[in-house]
């Protein structure tokens, strides 16, 4: 398996494909770098080179005891980037992940990103607090961590209603999506995903935001019932310097799976978009 070994000794598991600009995914929680596949053969196939790693804790990656915060994912993630030498990089994050991509480039900076993408994205709080009363209760969150502690394995199964709509009316329920859900969810550590549930829920990262100059786009589904709009892409749109708002009316959370032909196609088109333009004026 390809694997770096960071500085603390931790080994991080990556699937790196195909060649030209690189696309780096980062993964939402509890699950792998294999919940991108999708959308890596689409990009793969029309150039691109596409890397996506588990986070520590997470699918092949060591199962740390200590190291499962924010901080040290952002530069798990710089020792990845700089070992693979990316440059003029795509980032793609979705949920966890957007909050590490963004937390990656306020802590290290865009000298190697060209652009990112901020998919069901947890920036910049979700937790309700005094200044963020469009947050949820701190109760919810506790309640992930009781329900992961106790029966993650029935706990994981039941979350993937609520995550790719099946709850709704209109929900079309694939059991395989669910078992792949609960199968890289499964595949991590108990101690690192209970770690991880505060730095989804509990981390401000606005100052982050708040730094990143780069094109970002931002998208959301408007019925995502894990990471409420409201409170996420709606805020760091308004937040960032350079942000494209893209709103899918019905979108759940897992969009990039349930909806995978109509993300894959947005983002292919983000990608592209300033050499398009630069072809027009040509």
């Amino acid at each position: 398996m390809p694997l770096i070994t960071t500085k603390d000794g931790t080994q991080i598991f990556y699937k790196d494909w195909g060649s030209g600009q690189p696309v780096l995914f980062s993964h939402g929680w509890p699950l792998s770098a294999d919940a991108w596949d999708a959308q890596m053969v689409f990009l793969g196939r029309e150039g691109y080179r596409v890397i996506a790693h588990d986070r520590r804790s997470h699918g092949r990656s060591t199962q740390t005891w200590e190291g499962n915060h924010m901080d040290q994912y952002a530069d798990d993630l710089a020792e990845l980037i700089e070992a693979l030498d990316l440059r003029d990089l795509i980032l793609v994050g979705h949920s966890t992940g957007g909050g590490e991509i963004t937390h990656y480039m306020g802590r290290h900076g865009t000298d190697r990103v060209a652009k990112a993408v901020l998919l069901g994205a947890v920036p910049p709080l979700m937790v309700k607090t005094e200044g963020n009363p469009g947050g949820l209760p701190l109760e919810v969150f506790d309640g992930i961590r009781k329900g992961t502690y106790d029966d993650r394995s029935q706990f994981y199964m039941d979350l993937t209603l609520p995550f790719y709509g099946y709850n709704r009316p209109a929900g079309v329920i694939s059991e395989g999506v669910r078992m792949g859900f609960w199968q890289q969810g499964m595949m991590g550590g108990l101690k690192g995903q209970l770690d991880c549930i505060r730095e989804f829920s509990e981390v401000d990262y606005t100052a982050d935001l708040e730094k990143i100059e780069i094109p970002v786009l931002v998208a959301h589904g408007d019925d995502d019932q894990i990471v409420p709009i409201g409170a996420s892409a709606l805020k760091s749109a308004e937040i960032l310097k350079n942000a494209t708002l893209k709103i899918y009316p019905g979108g759940d959370h897992g969009f990039a799976q349930t909806h995978q032909d109509a993300f894959n196609a947005d983002l292919l088109a983000f990608i592209r978009e300033d050499s398009v333009k630069a072809a027009a004026a040509a």
